[in-house]
């Protein structure tokens, strides 16, 4: 897997990126602490508990408001695996999959230990983060995926009927890969996606909706970020369901006004690709992001992927201050996922200076250990 060297980055153009990345790990962690406590409710339930409208604010989940979950977890550590990746190139090892399988790895790693094992000296500073630990109803897929030490492919995906949106809802970061090809960007989500997810409808929803985020974070409309993906999806074995939720997604938009019904019929079944068209739905048609979001939780789905879906999108598209002020003040975990965000977008832009022939920062090294 070899990626293509990024453009020249100027100064704008290192703001405009940073804000991207900035607004896609934020607005994707939003989208989840505004789903996740409705993520088991009716339709019919949610408006009972909170209104004929629905849900329109954060309200409490885990003990507080703006929590966040294993989506949001998951996303981080991708982020993190593909930092590692770039650091261990200069070794000559370069296999971004196996990098990512690590990260996630350490993912699940918080999910058995009550908290960082100093020990562990290759940890890196994420996997340091106290409250990482907090296990948040993780799904049986991902704890099964990443269970051992073996690494699901392709060829011997994990969990091969599982067609859930959870693997697709760790996979904007692979679309922040601007400097990639987006056929290598599509491939790598799809590989990874497999480690837990190994149903097509699944993994394709992954390099779906990394291609989209790829295209936004390059400064594409919506609309022609999803006509990338479905061209680079039509090459792939299985997509045919995948295809058809965006193309339904498309279609809805020129139906009328915007609704909790036409977005449940979007859903579908809760799989991937069900989740995906909701949010490109309500990514296209929101009036801002707060509407977009609110829009996309209100379901009888699930309410907390297709938040972090949307939130990805939007903020991919927008950057990072077109996200709602009084949601980010009270978001669980925020200055993580600033210094991640930013460390990521240092890393994308000026990553020789960092770890280059010409030597290597000794603090990146330790943040970012290249075993």
């Amino acid at each position: 897997m070899v990626a293509n060297a990024g453009a020249v980055w100027g100064r704008a153009e290192q703001q405009d990126f940073r804000s991207r990345v900035r607004g896609t790990l934020l607005g994707a962690a939003v989208g989840d602490a505004l789903g996740a406590p409705i993520d088991a409710l009716t339709l019919e339930e949610i408006r009972a508990e909170h209104g004929a409208e629905g849900l329109v604010d954060l309200v409490p989940a885990y003990g507080r408001r703006g929590a966040v979950t294993d989506l949001t977890q998951l996303t981080l550590f991708t982020v993190d695996g593909l930092i590692r990746a770039q650091v261990r190139r200069d070794t000559g090892a370069w296999h971004p999959p196996t990098d990512l399988h690590r990260a996630y790895l350490r993912w699940a790693a918080t999910q058995r230990d009550w908290g960082p094992d100093e020990r562990r000296k290759d940890d890196g500073w994420l996997a340091r983060e106290e409250w990482l630990y907090a296990r948040r109803d993780p799904s049986l897929a991902c704890l099964l995926g990443f269970g051992d030490a073996t690494m699901g492919t392709l060829d011997a995906p994990k969990n091969p009927g599982e067609p859930g949106p959870e693997a697709a809802a760790r996979s904007a970061p692979f679309g922040l890969l601007v400097g990639w090809e987006s056929q290598l960007v599509v491939q790598l989500a799809v590989e990874c996606a497999a480690q837990t997810h190994g149903h097509p409808r699944a993994y394709l929803t992954a390099g779906a909706y990394a291609a989209i985020v790829h295209a936004l974070a390059r400064g594409d409309s919506l609309d022609a970020a999803v006509q990338q993906a479905l061209v680079l999806l039509a090459a792939r074995p299985g997509h045919e369901q995948v295809t058809a939720a965006l193309q339904q997604a498309l279609g809805a938009v020129r139906q009328g006004m915007p609704s909790p019904t036409r977005v449940e019929e979007l859903a579908g079944d809760g799989t991937a690709d069900g989740a995906l068209a909701v949010a490109v739905y309500c990514a296209l048609v929101g009036e801002d992001m707060r509407h977009g979001l609110c829009l996309a939780v209100n379901h009888g789905g699930p309410s907390g992927a297709a938040g972090v879906l949307t939130g990805g999108l939007l903020g991919a598209l927008h950057g990072e201050t077109a996200l709602p002020s009084a949601w980010l003040a009270e978001l669980e975990g925020r200055p993580t996922m600033l210094v991640l965000a930013d460390d990521f977008a240092m890393e994308m832009t000026q990553g020789p200076a960092l770890h280059g022939p010409g030597g290597a920062s000794p603090g990146w090294l330790t943040r970012y250990p290249r075993a």
